[in-house]
């Protein structure tokens, strides 16, 4: 269904938490995954570092103050 604000709160927790996650992210069509893991990096301010197939590896840094 897209990304919706659940989801890019839900991967923004999770990159908070972690730094590095992996999104399984649906769909048959390969521009339409590409254009989903674009529109998280970007609602999310991370980096796609690595996409194998429906998967997306995504990249965001700790802030400073929970280090």
């Amino acid at each position: 269904s897209g990304v919706t604000d659940a989801v890019v709160a839900e991967v923004d927790r999770a990159l908070t938490a972690h730094e590095l996650i992996k999104v399984k992210i649906g769909g048959d069509d390969r521009a339409e995954r590409v254009a989903v893991g674009d529109a998280l990096c970007q609602r999310t301010d991370a980096a796609a570092v690595h996409r194998v197939g429906k998967v997306v590896i995504l990249w965001r840094p700790r802030p400073i103050d929970e280090l």
